[in-house]
């Protein structure tokens, strides 16, 4: 049962072939600056592994080179496409419609295609790939797996905004969140790791990479997430601001004369990490500015760990107590300073690291809280790619729901 799973971004295509009821990855890859002159391909299979610029390379184009991947004389993985039996796809924005995963039907892809005023950076890039992949992959079944489907557990009191309620009625304005297709997998392996049962926990789940989601998960549901209406509030970000007073826009509107484009690149490009550093949006190079004793690096550090610290004091309220913290995406499994210092001082929430265990932890799974914790802390690598591979199994081959969600444990 081989599901090739596709990531379909505003100028890349990630990819993954992958057998559903098993943790084996055939291949792997990304194609990047696509419509660029320098597109670039970069694929894996073992330890085989092509690389090669194809300038002006088209989504279209960009499919066709992944299947010749997969079939290739030398480092193929398989010798025919009759060989993948599903298709699941990342979509970013379902909006309310969809709670769940789904199996892609026209109707479906014209409601992606109405959620676009909802992402317009990345429902349409979606939809290529959607398209794209029914015309080379006919007669299988593509299941699209929504990165907002999971926080559409959310009660009204967490997604509404306090505006006028027209601006929801009419033009669906309320906190999405994103990342939950992560969070989905991050809970499920916690709970198997922790010897929970999913139903139980009360769990705060910190996914921390290039963008940052923080989640409040009461027995196996999200009842409240960082991230709102776009992926920009919450915790500051690699390159995104995170939270901000409203004012300071019409601020920077009318007395400094900046355009809404010239907002939105400072809010989304400009800020975060790298506006505070002026070093970088990568965590490991403004950790080695903070090493060497760079002022701005420390305080892109300790602001970013105040902020996170901040949302898990106030979500372990919404939850009325807290039994299990996790750590995930690039930040949350690779930095044990900054896992140490946003638990640092949450000690009267019961959290409490184990040093060494933490320190030595990296990019793997590990129980890094302290025997004497009351809290159990965790660090999950993401595994979105394992969980869009599960869910489209279980919707292609119906009955098999349960025994695959098995496999995640």
């Amino acid at each position: 049962m081989k599901i090739l799973v596709i990531n379909c971004g505003s100028s890349s295509i990630k990819y993954q072939l992958c057998q559903a009821d098993t943790d084996q990855v055939y291949a792997k890859g990304m194609i990047s600056r696509i419509g660029e002159e320098s597109s670039h391909i970069d694929h894996q299979a073992g330890t085989a592994t092509i690389q090669k610029e194809v300038p002006g390379l088209s989504y279209s184009q960009g499919f066709r080179e992944i299947i010749e991947n997969l079939v290739h004389e030398k480092v193929g993985v398989i010798t025919d496409t009759s060989e993948i039996s599903a298709v699941g796809h990342r979509a970013v924005h379902g909006g309310a419609t969809f709670i769940k995963s789904t199996i892609i039907t026209e109707d479906v892809i014209k409601q992606i295609e109405d959620c676009i005023p909802l992402a317009p950076l990345h429902n349409p890039a979606n939809l290529i790939g959607i398209r794209e992949a029914m015309k080379l992959f006919p007669g299988i079944p593509h299941v699209a797996v929504f990165d907002t489907a999971f926080h559409q557990t959310m009660p009204p009191k967490a997604y509404f905004y306090a505006l006028p309620h027209e601006y929801y009625s009419t033009h669906k304005i309320r906190r999405y969140g994103f990342h939950g297709t992560s969070c989905r997998y991050v809970i499920l392996r916690t709970a198997d790791l922790s010897r929970q049962t999913v139903e139980k926990m009360k769990a705060i789940i910190c996914h921390l990479g290039n963008g940052i989601t923080i989640d409040a998960v009461d027995h196996g549901k999200s009842i409240d997430t960082s991230l709102g209406f776009t992926p920009m509030p919450g915790v500051m970000m690699g390159t995104r601001c995170g939270d901000i007073d409203p004012g300071v826009l019409l601020y920077m509107g009318k007395q400094l004369g900046l355009s809404l484009d010239d907002i939105d690149q400072i809010l989304n490009r400009e800020s975060g990490l790298l506006g505070i550093s002026g070093v970088s949006s990568d965590m490991r190079r403004i950790a080695d500015g903070a090493g060497k004793g760079n002022r701005r690096c420390e305080l892109a550090i300790e602001m970013f760990a105040y902020q996170a610290k901040k949302y898990i004091g106030a979500y372990a309220a919404a939850l009325g107590g807290i039994d299990t913290l996790v750590f995930t995406a690039g930040i949350g499994e690779n930095s044990p300073e900054v896992r140490a210092a946003i638990c640092n001082g949450l000690e009267f929430l019961g959290i409490r690291l184990d040093t060494a265990k933490n320190n030595e932890t990296f990019a793997k799974e590990e129980l890094i809280s302290s025997p004497d914790s009351i809290v159990k802390v965790l660090v999950i690598p993401a595994n979105e790619e394992r969980m869009i591979a599960l869910d489209t199994a279980a919707l292609a081959f119906n009955g098999l729901r349960g025994a695959l969600r098995d496999h995640i444990r």
